[in-house]
């Protein structure tokens, strides 16, 4: 029978390329807009578009407490302008920096990348598979259940209950509805898988049963299965300890035991953040900037089952931490080194990809192809330039994977520094840069801006440089993380004066003026980012047609040619549970029986 589109979705949408196979209905419903996945209703798309939207409440939330972070970091700068003490969390009706530090961290790390993942991760399976999602149950399921659990979770912080920032380490003590939007919020994420595999299952069964799994579902259903295999050790964190203890069922808790159970999943959730950017540099991207190609079914599969088997490899975010066995920290700094080999895979690859895509453009010579991609194209542009804030964020991340390196820099703002070249910039702008094709498909407007939208892609990588060698800087000074600075009474004696290149290094005051600036031109770049989306969801910029998700043609070493047995998804997690067994279990067994500490606190 021949797949037609749902024509339940029309709307007016940009012009896009025809749908594969052809498109059956009337002349004036073939006018109306349309998306090209076969059987995808209004309500499947109205789940995705509010997963969407509730994405970038988190974005907008993080992005209004970052510049207060940056002010804090200007502070001096601000007095010197008012002649007088200046601070904007009362302003704005924050009782501390730590709130602010805490509403930045839990709405970026959690809420943004969380529900964005749930959004995309459904809309790319419903397409490799053409086919709507499997369960209308689990789809509503999924939205209400962050809906709810984000909305929780930011009445407790803004209500001042929930100032324990985003690691929640115990004794802080949050109340009972932090704890509970939260797990809500994973438990959204649970109900995704369990509807993509569903969606699978009956892909399976209806004729396709012995053929492989198509590329770009294969990628997404690895990452809510490595997500989900994860995403047990907070589940027992808050479930079994920290919840019971915040009800006041239980009186006492052991704080390093939470943070082990805490890192388990705290590492890798950066997989998690990152791997719905890799199937869109992989799968998306090279249509995007040419028509290029993936250069091989094989090794994508390869890459994403790798990350799904290292998941044990949190300790290494532990190396100071008493209690923990050398031989599990060692283990866990050599397999973090491993896990560096699939990202340096994938930058061969999509860079080839990107080379492929440049020279069908006319791209000429060694380098040529490079100033032939498409950089006036906001989606394209943006998300080229977090892959290269990506590669100096992965560097960076071998010196924090480091046993003994990483002594220096251990807590420090270097680590700060860090993370917003990989989850601030390779994730979040390119996050910003795949919703400049993803909301024009899901609303079916034109995107509002495009100029507009490419400055603010430089913006923000101009941005992220600055704030990040700032961070840096200071970390290597020894300037402390998740530190109200400005408030340290110490600060005096790591401003030396600054009469020469070794003092300027050491200065803390260069650093924070470095932060303070480039955080600032990040808060300015987000603000054109909702510019530019908030223009296109209310413009009245429509076209009738079809709209096509631009995902990349048949790999150069095609599924034919790679091994069935990496479709074998219950082999790889079972592997995967078993490595995680073996380290964490030594884990265990040397730190029982637990040690108890009575009561909690609430700081700020």
């Amino acid at each position: 029978m021949t797949d037609t589109i749902d024509t339940s979705t029309a709307g007016d949408i940009a012009d896009g390329d025809e749908p594969d196979g052809p498109i059956i209905g009337t002349p004036s419903q073939r006018s109306r807009w349309q998306i090209d996945i076969p059987g995808v209703g209004q309500a499947d798309l109205r789940a995705v578009k509010w997963q969407l939207y509730l994405s970038l409440v988190g974005l907008f939330l993080g992005l209004a407490m970052g510049a207060l972070q940056a002010s804090d970091r200007g502070d001096f700068a601000l007095e010197e302008f008012f002649n007088r003490p200046v601070n904007l969390y009362d302003a704005v009706g924050l009782q501390s920096y730590y709130q602010g530090l805490t509403i930045h961290g839990v709405t970026l790390a959690l809420v943004f990348t969380f529900t964005f993942s749930n959004a995309f991760m459904s809309l790319t399976v419903m397409k490799s598979l053409k086919r709507p999602l499997a369960s209308k149950v689990l789809r509503d399921a999924s939205l209400y259940l962050a809906w709810t659990g984000v909305a929780l979770a930011a009445w407790a912080m803004l209500a001042n209950k929930a100032t324990v920032l985003f690691t929640f380490y115990t004794p802080l003590k949050a109340t009972p509805a932090f704890y509970i939007g939260a797990v809500f919020l994973v438990l959204s994420t649970w109900a995704t898988l369990a509807n993509l595999v569903l969606t699978l299952r009956g892909w399976r069964k209806d004729g396709h049963e012995g053929e492989r799994i198509p590329l770009l579902a294969f990628t997404s259903i690895v990452t809510e299965l490595m997500w989900f295999l994860a995403s047990i050790g907070i589940a027992i964190e808050v479930l079994v300890f920290v919840l019971p203890w915040s009800l006041g069922l239980t009186d006492s808790i052991d704080p390093q035991f939470t943070r082990i159970l805490f890192w388990f999943t705290g590492h890798p959730i950066v997989y998690f953040w990152l791997l719905p950017i890799y199937v869109s540099w992989y799968l998306f991207l090279p249509e995007q900037a040419g028509k290029g190609r993936v250069a091989s079914d094989g090794l994508v599969r390869v890459v994403f089952i790798a990350f799904l088997i290292l998941l044990p490899v949190g300790i290494h975010h532990q190396f100071t931490d008493p209690g923990i066995p050398f031989t599990s920290k060692t283990i866990s700094w050599m397999l973090t080194f491993c896990i560096f080999f699939p990202s340096v895979a994938t930058f061969f690859s999509v860079i080839a990809s990107l080379e492929n895509a440049g020279r069908n453009r006319g791209g000429k010579g060694l380098l040529g192809w490079i100033w032939k991609l498409p950089w006036g194209d906001p989606s394209v542009s943006g998300q080229l330039l977090a892959g290269i804030g990506f590669i100096l964020g992965g560097v960076s991340g071998l010196i924090n994977a480091s046993y003994t390196v990483n002594l220096t820099v251990h807590n420090t703002a270097f680590i700060v520094g860090h993370f917003h070249l990989t989850v601030g910039t390779a994730v979040a702008l390119s996050i910003m840069a795949i919703c400049y094709w993803l909301v024009p498909y899901l609303t079916g407007k034109k995107l509002w801006g495009r100029r507009l939208a490419v400055a603010q892609t430089w913006l923000w990588i101009t941005g992220v440089f600055i704030f990040s060698r700032g961070q840096m800087q200071g970390g290597i000074a020894g300037m402390p993380r998740r530190t109200n600075i400005s408030q340290a009474t110490y600060v005096d004696r790591f401003t030396p004066p600054l009469d020469g290149a070794a003092n300027i290094l050491k200065n803390w005051d260069v650093a924070d003026g470095l932060t303070a600036i480039g955080g600032s031109i990040m808060f300015i770049s987000g603000v054109c980012f909702f510019i530019v989306i908030l223009g296109t969801i209310y413009s009245k910029r429509q076209v009738a047609g079809v709209q096509r998700m631009p995902v990349a043609d048949e790999p150069f070493h095609p599924v034919s040619q790679t091994w069935p047995i990496l479709d074998r998804l219950g082999l790889w997690a079972g592997l995967a549970t078993g490595l995680t067994f073996v380290i964490y279990g030594e884990i265990f067994l040397h730190y029982l029986p637990l040690e108890l500490v009575p009561g909690g606190f609430q700081l700020w």
